[in-house]
């Protein structure tokens, strides 16, 4: 096999051929990485995805430099996976390297494995007579402390467990020179040791496995028969019904039969929880990987799962669909409903549900057995329960809270009314504020949800009406007042607050709507004897920000939580009584077909987090428009009404469930260029795709980062060929890309967008 096909980790398509040398011929194999020259000087690191016989026409191929790896660090099932994506959701396969593998990975540098200095005594001394001579000899040169380390060294050292120059330290009170000393003479000697920088989590004990409630075990055996007809089961259960002891048992069942489990969560703010959980019983079994996690830490999880003894379960963010697994036997795609699975920027722009589902479905076929997979939620995204419901996916309700527990009273506030009144205290109604201050003078704790962050989404001059806008953004600026300053939302700019209006030279310069830290401000003044926290992505930036969040609610060091959409994923607490929308029409009223979808789902999610044990819930659920159906079907937390409704506009306007999407983003700095390249696109597509393709359009952010944006949708009925449809589009980009004209245009593709 003189020839390789690999993936460099560039943004472009197709694989590039190479020479193997000689001397590579007999130990290279498909998914090792080589080191290639690329371009007139540079060198990468690549995939092997190919070995062949077949030497390409028409230009000379350049010989692989090294080879840099003894065992794939990719398999099969993996190289098939990373080009479906690209296939599927129209990136650069090498896009999709870049994407899967960890930094350390892809850098010529490579990984560094972390090292721990250890002692030992040098072959000269490693006797018990030289040792006598070694103490007399210290004793003779009065080297008092050189003598209390060295007998401290012998007293701790045993054959079986190296002695770290930490514990030498600590345990003879000697100062780093005194050990200096003791290696100079000869008596000991350093050397490093690799060790790993991954936490363990001690011997797992199943026999912590909950017993399941009649409801549970009645749900648990339906997913087992749907499991043998069906390849994805989506499993409905209510909020606090329990679905997470259910994903348990039906993990142990996969581990005792020798198999892996992948356990996906939208958030790694909900990965702290889970973690303590089942840590607890599956100990070392469990592994945890996400983007917070080092890049070190990524690669050693990588290579334990290379091993000879891999994690039988991974719980882990979306990027964990990307690990090598040997004997995957079943993925649960938890809260399968949430837009964060779906990765937006950069490339690839993959949905991790879909991803994880043909995942499952390729480490089947290599196995030879049915794939399983889970997707467990209280609100099912529209597609998915309209798969269920069709019979493409099975469906398994969970219909009750667990220890019978009913879901949480929904009281609804039109604070439009109170407004006119005059009756709102800021953003909070007289009922809110009497409900949260109860439940907190009982020793419970409240959470309060609004999906904005910062101090005040906009500054207003109060004389002219002027807002200050980001310079590289179709947007206004959210003023974050604790920083004391105006950020953007979109590229990340800051900018000083202003002291005048630059139009008309005002004083008078006014915040407009509330963030969570105007709540959190507001809410000191009102209830100053709480302990409050906030919990969006400002207090969540720091490593370990997360987890000292939830730990201090979880604990009840603080008693009253504000946050973004974070505090409705899946979180667990106790002594929640009572939670506030402060107001649902930022989320209703939002130019997308999927807004009522998202809105109650939102609402419906952070609903659950009240009343999780012993004692029913209290929402106070807040908005200008209570005679929505969206928000009754909320507060009787009736899925299948919004269902019936959403599912009907649906197939009238042929969107998704009944089509596929795909969004054609343009950009350029120039707004002119950008328009008339969209226009010629949409002409060129049109040839094809006819009445299917809408647009351009200017979306509701036009410019971000100086780039000019122009969109076009294409609807797609199921029955056309995708393979055909994504090729139309792959033709038009590259004949608009071989215009002179647009030479730095941008353009890319979204598919199934959310």
């Amino acid at each position: 096999m003189p020839f390789a096909d690999v993936i460099l980790p560039l943004p472009l398509n197709g694989f590039f051929t190479y020479s193997v040398p000689e001397q590579y011929r007999k130990q290279l194999k498909e998914g090792e990485r080589v080191l290639v020259p690329f371009g007139q000087k540079k060198t990468y690191i690549a995939i092997v995805a190919k070995l062949h016989d077949s030497k390409p026409e028409g230009y000379a191929v350049k010989d692989i430099f090294s080879v840099l790896d003894a065992q794939p660090i990719v398999y099969d099932t993996q190289l098939r996976l990373w080009q479906w994506i690209a296939d599927y959701y129209m990136s650069p396969v090498g896009e999709v390297m870049k994407a899967a593998l960890p930094s350390g990975m892809k850098a010529e540098e490579g990984y560094r494995p972390k090292t721990e200095t250890c002692v030992r005594l040098t072959p000269k001394f490693g006797n018990e007579q030289a040792q006598h001579i070694a103490l007399d000899m210290l004793q003779q040169n009065r080297a008092h402390k050189q003598y209390k380390a060295f007998c401290t060294f012998l007293d701790i050292c045993t054959s079986q467990q190296p002695v770290t120059l930490a514990e030498l330290l600590n345990a003879s009170h000697a100062s780093p020179a005194t050990i200096r000393a003791l290696v100079q003479r000869g008596l000991i000697e350093t050397y490093e040791v690799e060790v790993g920088r991954l936490n363990h989590g001690g011997e797992p004990h199943p026999e912590l496995i909950k017993k399941l409630s009649a409801a549970q075990q009645e749900a648990y055996n339906k997913i087992l028969f749907s499991m043998l007809r069906k390849s994805v089961t989506l499993l409905h259960g209510v909020t606090a019904s329990g679905k997470t002891e259910i994903y348990i048992h039906i993990i142990q069942r996969e581990i005792d039969q020798g198999r892996q489990v992948l356990y996906l969560l939208p958030e790694i703010a909900l990965t702290v929880q889970m973690m303590e959980r089942l840590r607890r019983v599956f100990g070392n079994r469990l592994g945890i990987y996400h983007s917070r996690y080092s890049d070190a830490e990524r690669v050693e999880i990588w290579q334990k799962q290379l091993s000879a003894a891999p994690y039988d379960v991974i719980l882990g963010a979306r990027s964990a669909v990307f690990l090598p697994f040997q004997r995957l036997g079943l993925v649960i795609v938890d809260e399968e409903h949430e837009t964060s699975y779906k990765q937006q920027e950069p490339m690839p722009r993959y949905h991790a549900r879909s991803v994880a589902i043909m995942l499952a479905s390729m480490a089947a076929a290599a196995e030879q057995q049915r794939p399983s997979v889970i997707l467990g939620t209280a609100t099912p995204s529209l597609e998915s329960y309209y798969n269920a419901r069709t019979g493409k996916f099975g469906l398994v309700t969970l219909t009750e809270r667990h220890q019978g527990i009913e879901l949480p009273e929904i009281e609804v506030v039109d604070i439009a009314d109170l407004q006119r009144r005059k009756m709102m205290s800021g953003p909070f109604s007289p009922l809110l504020l009497s409900r949260v201050r109860e439940a907190l003078e009982r020793g419970e704790q409240a959470i309060l949800f609004q999906n904005r962050r910062g101090y005040a989404p906009q500054v207003e001059c109060h004389q002219c009406g002027w807002v200050p806008h980001c310079q590289h953004c179709d947007v206004s600026l959210t003023l974050h007042r604790q920083m004391n300053q105006l950020t953007c939302h979109y590229c990340g700019y800051t900018y000083q607050v202003p002291t005048e209006c630059p139009a008309c030279g005002s004083h008078d310069l006014r915040t407009r709507g509330v963030g969570t830290e105007k709540i959190e401000d507001q809410l000191r003044d009102i209830f100053s004897e709480a302990h409050i926290a906030r919990m969006d992505f400002d207090t969540t930036r720091s490593q370990g920000a997360y987890e000292r969040l939830i730990g201090d609610f979880s604990s009840g060091r603080t008693n009253l939580l504000i946050g973004t959409q974070m505090i409705s994923k899946g979180l667990d607490f106790d002594r929640v009584s009572v939670v506030g929308i402060i107001n649902a029409d930022n989320m209703l009223n939002q130019p997308d077909f999927r807004a009522y979808e998202h809105a109650f789902t939102m609402m419906t999610q952070v609903s659950g987090r009240a009343g999780r044990r012993n004692k029913r819930g209290l929402v106070i659920l807040q908005t200008r428009s209570p005679q929505l159906p969206v928000i009754q079907q909320t507060i009787h937390s009736d899925y299948e009404a919004l269902y019936r409704d959403l599912i009907a506009e649906r197939q009238a306007f042929r969107y998704p469930p009944y089509s596929r999407l795909i969004y054609i983003f343009l950009k350029h700095r120039s707004e002119q260029l950008t328009d008339s390249a969209a226009l010629e696109l949409a002409s060129r597509l049109r040839q094809w795709f006819g009445s299917r393709l809408l647009g351009p359009d200017k979306p509701a952010v036009a410019k971000v980062k100086s780039l000019a944006i122009r969109k076009l949708v294409l609807k797609v009925e199921l029955e056309l060929s995708m393979a055909d449809v994504r090729r139309y589009l792959l033709l038009a980009q590259q004949q608009m890309m071989a215009d002179k004209r647009y030479g730095t245009l941008q353009i890319y593709f979204d598919v199934d967008p959310l």
